[in-house]
C-alpha cells in the first residue's frame, strides 16, 4: 500500500474523535470523581448541570469507542450548544471573553463527526 492509497481521511477523523473523546471523558470524570484534580461534585440529576458528569462520560466513552458514533456525536454537539448557550452566552457575546470557546469547540466538532463517521478504528465499522 502506498501513502497515495492509504486511508489518510479515515486514520485523521479517528484521531479527531478519539482525542475529543477522551478530552470529553476528562470533564466527565472530574464533575463525577473528582479525577483529575479537583472535588467530586454533588450530582443532582435533577438538573442540567447535574446531567453533564454522565452524559459527558458515556458519550466521551462512545465516541472514543466509535460506537453508536453518528447519533452520539449529533447528541454531544446538541448539549455542547446548549451548554454554551445557558452556560455562556449570556456573559456576553464573544467566546473568548464569556468562556464558552470550548462549548462552543465541541459543538462544531461533534457535528462534524456526526456528519463524516467514525473513520478508522471504530466499533461501528465491524458492526
Amino acid at each position: 500500500m502506498s501513502l497515495r492509497t492509504f486511508d489518510w481521511h479515515g486514520l485523521t477523523l479517528a484521531a479527531l474523535r478519539i482525542a475529543s473523546g477522551l478530552l470529553l471523558v476528562q470533564h466527565g470524570t472530574a464533575k463525577l470523581f473528582g479525577f483529575p484534580g479537583g472535588d467530586r461534585a454533588n450530582i443532582d440529576l435533577n438538573t442540567l448541570v447535574g446531567w453533564s458528569g454522565p452524559i459527558e462520560f458515556a458519550g466521551g466513552l462512545l465516541i472514543i469507542l466509535g460506537l453508536f458514533t453518528r447519533p452520539v456525536a449529533f447528541v454531544l454537539s446538541g448539549f455542547m450548544a446548549a451548554a454554551y448557550f445557558i452556560g455562556h452566552a449570556s456573559r456576553g457575546l464573544f467566546p473568548l471573553l464569556n468562556g464558552g470557546e470550548l462549548a462552543a469547540l465541541y459543538c462544531f466538532v461533534f457535528l462534524f463527526i456526526a456528519a463524516a463517521g467514525p473513520g478508522m478504528f471504530a466499533v461501528d465499522r465491524r458492526r
